[in-house]
């Protein structure tokens, strides 16, 4: 088997791609990369093409024929992850929101047996976020807690979108049954896992919003996990999830 492969999931990252890839590939624990592409308007794949001819081997490319989402993206991923035969299959933004150091870290938690899953959590140890606007930070937080209170997680960053998986636990879950595609595919994820008797660990980080390109959040995405939330709960107690 393969041992790690990051999943980044692109829509018009041409600011970000390169150097993100360049940052995993700079770790001393050596990951495979794989980027999942919505067909960029701003040519994201062109510019991942051509870092392939000297990333041999450890960078490639799905490109997707339209934009249709984070969680579609992902599962496209967890997919091609597990028919490649990869260990441990990683979730992070290309954004630099999240810190590749960390991957280490998280591999670490995974790989030593401490989970089957771990999380990259802001709110693990407070709060640790960095530019965000209070609007936006509370509107994570409190999600987080709204979450809690519906499916009974004990989960402090429900929405987090830095994590490492066991591939058993993505051999478990039943992929094509995931629809979401924002913060509430996030909370599936975790949900279907912790209802399946997975061990969840969250690991603190610091979350670091853009600097370069334009965020995906939108109304559409917070309206899906506040009623996403809820119909979860209602499938698992119908044993339906």
């Amino acid at each position: 088997m393969n041992h790690g492969l990051v999943i980044i999931p692109t829509f018009n990252e041409i600011e970000n791609v390169e150097n993100i890839i360049r940052a995993v590939f700079s770790l001393k624990k050596q990951f495979h990369v794989l980027i999942v592409d919505d067909n960029s308007p701003d040519k994201t794949h062109e510019k991942v093409k051509q870092l392939q001819s000297e990333f041999p081997e450890k960078l490639f490319l799905e490109v997707r024929m339209k934009k249709a989402g984070l969680g579609t993206a992902y599962v496209h991923g967890f997919k091609w992850a597990l028919k490649h035969n990869y260990d441990y299959i990683f979730e992070m933004d290309a954004d630099f929101s999240h810190n590749p150091i960390d991957l280490e870290r998280l591999h670490e938690a995974c790989s030593s047996g401490q989970a089957d899953m771990v999380i990259g959590s802001r709110y693990v140890k407070g709060v640790n976020v960095v530019n965000w606007p209070l609007s936006r930070v509370l509107l994570s937080y409190f999600a987080s807690i709204y979450v809690k209170i519906i499916t009974g997680m004990k989960i402090h960053d429900a929405t987090a979108g830095f994590i490492c998986y066991n591939r058993k636990v993505l051999e478990t879950l039943k992929l094509n049954k995931i629809k979401f595609v924002g913060y509430a595919f996030q909370i599936e994820m975790k949900y279907r896992a912790f209802s399946r008797g997975f061990k969840i660990v969250e690991i603190p980080i610091i979350f670091t919003d853009r600097t370069k390109g334009v965020s995906k959040m939108s109304n559409a995405i917070i309206k899906e996990a506040v009623f996403g939330v809820i119909s979860l709960r209602i499938r698992k107690l119908f044993n339906r999830l």
